[in-house]
Parts: structure tokens; C-alpha cells; sequence
């Protein structure tokens, strides 16, 4: 019942390019997605994805009157996003310094 995908079947499906990164087909930019591709980013995105839900976690407690935990959150809410903040851009100033142009070069993003 369930034959090989014909032809019509093989078109509808995304068009992907053979290669990973860069995706240089479908973008004029020279480092879109680099964020996400660059696994070296990822523990700086992850940390800061962490220190997000620490903000909300720290209201939380604080909107219940845990003052003690309020301030341990509001702490380690500080520490993850300014840490991750920090990991995500010496990457991206490493990825930059290595094609020899600084952060606020206007080429790319």
C-alpha cells in the first residue's frame, strides 16, 4: 500500500541543499543561522535560555513572599544571562576575527 515516493511526492517535499552550513543557495547573507549551526554557541544560548526561566521563576517566588529564594534566583538569573551573553559573543567575535572583520562590520549581521 504504501509503494515508493514517486516523483510528485520527491517535489513537494522542502528543497534542501546537499550541504549543511553555509546554506548559501537560499540566503545573501554570509552568516545567517551561524547562531544555531555553530554548536561551539550553543552552551551560551543554552545558558541564557536558562537564565529566561530563571527570571520567571524568581517572580514567581518572590510574588509568593519566598524572599530568601527570590534573592538565590535573582543571583543565578544574573549569572546565566550575562555569562551566556558573554559565551555567545566571544564566539561570534572568534567566527568574525577569523575572516578578519570586526563585530560591528556592516557585511553579514
Amino acid at each position: 500500500m504504501h509503494g515508493e515516493p514517486n516523483d510528485s511526492s520527491r517535489n513537494n517535499a522542502i528543497d534542501r541543499p546537499e550541504h549543511d552550513f553555509p546554506d548559501d543557495s537560499r540566503t545573501t547573507r554570509t552568516h545567517a543561522g551561524e547562531s544555531i549551526a555553530d554548536t561551539r554557541n550553543w552552551p551560551g544560548i543554552i545558558l541564557f535560555g536558562v537564565g529566561l526561566a530563571l527570571v520567571a521563576l524568581t517572580l514567581t517566588a518572590a510574588g509568593y513572599g519566598f524572599a530568601g529564594w527570590a534573592v538565590i534566583g535573582g543571583i543565578a538569573c544574573a549569572l546565566c544571562l550575562a555569562t551566556g551573553a558573554v559565551l555567545v559573543i566571544a564566539e561570534h567575535r572568534r567566527v568574525k576575527n577569523q575572516e578578519g572583520l570586526g563585530l560591528s562590520e556592516p557585511r553579514g549581521h
